[in-house]
């Protein structure tokens, strides 16, 4: 979507940084892909997926957004869901304004709760974004909206739905209207801040929890060591590392004859053409980083 709109009418460039906070599955990354019209965030069916703070530069005339999607907020267990939650906390505070996505079935869980205590604390401008209205019928959103309403929170309630792209359209009025004079952050050809590495890994890590069932995802981690052009007309190499906890985590991962490890690289091999822009050999190794999740140290070393 590309909105050319300039609603201040002064012709002052304006702009702006706005964080997508929400409990885990409301659909944050899914809404920042269809703002921006393209993937910069993967997407699974389940939670928690994204761990990190994703950037996404949105380029209107006249004005930029920096959306940055953060982990979903929940209760935490271990190092890893501690340092997800500690980044998404820490972003609402350096944002101009925060735009709360929620389910439109699950609007009353205690990881929202949490999120409007935190606005509380931080009086920080916010705007409810409530998704996935297509899931339900349209008389059992007046409840939802009246009760959210009655918080005293937010500047605005939108109702949205990320995946069909109903509402998008009011939502982007909704932020451009709120944006201040400012300058462009970012040149006009970048989506995302991230770095390639960054990016390489993420939709390595993408398929990996969409062919790996029951809990092993959340024991994964990926790093990519190497990204290297080899002359012309040969693939660009990379070697990328998935890290399990257990020996028996890298079994099931690595799968009878390798299938398993074979297919997550055959299944993200064309999302990291598209963004490398040219073909690509993927060397993907499993290695055993003993109870990673639970160890600060292992998690920096690991990029969290």
């Amino acid at each position: 979507m590309k909105n050319d709109s300039n609603s201040s009418g002064t012709g002052e460039f304006r702009s702006g940084f706005i964080a997508l906070i929400g409990p885990p599955n409301a659909g944050k990354s899914t809404l920042l892909n269809r703002l921006l019209g393209k993937k910069v965030a993967i997407v699974t069916p389940r939670p928690q997926t994204t761990r990190n703070r994703i950037t996404g530069i949105f380029h209107g005339e006249g004005f930029q957004i920096v959306f940055v999607d953060t982990p979903g907020i929940h209760r935490t267990r271990t190092a890893l869901h501690k340092s997800m939650v500690s980044s998404a906390r820490e972003i609402l505070g350096e944002v101009d304004l925060a735009a709360v996505i929620v389910e439109r079935g699950r609007p009353d869980t205690p990881e929202v709760k949490m999120i409007l205590s935190q606005l509380r604390q931080t009086k920080k401008p916010a705007i409810l974004v409530i998704n996935k209205i297509d899931q339900a019928s349209p008389e059992t959103l007046l409840p939802v909206i009246e009760s959210f309403g009655r918080e005293g929170l937010f500047e605005a309630i939108v109702p949205i739905s990320a995946l069909k792209g109903d509402g998008i359209d009011r939502l982007m009025e909704e932020f451009t209207s709120r944006l201040g004079p400012g300058p462009p952050f970012f040149p006009e050809d970048m989506d995302t801040d991230q770095p390639e590495n960054f990016l390489v890994a993420e939709i390595i890590r993408e398929q990996v929890f969409l062919e790996v069932r029951q809990e092993l995802p959340y024991s994964t981690a990926v790093t990519v060591d190497v990204i290297e052009e080899r002359g012309e007309g040969r693939p660009i190499y990379i070697h990328a590392r998935i890290h399990v906890e257990t020996p028996s985590q890298k079994k099931i991962l690595i799968g009878r004859g390798g299938r398993m490890v074979k297919e997550i690289g055959k299944k993200a091999r064309p999302g990291i053409e598209r963004v490398l822009a040219g073909p690509v050999y993927l060397d993907l190794e499993v290695r055993v980083e003993k109870n990673w999740s639970r160890d600060s140290r292992a998690l920096r070393r690991l990029g969290y």
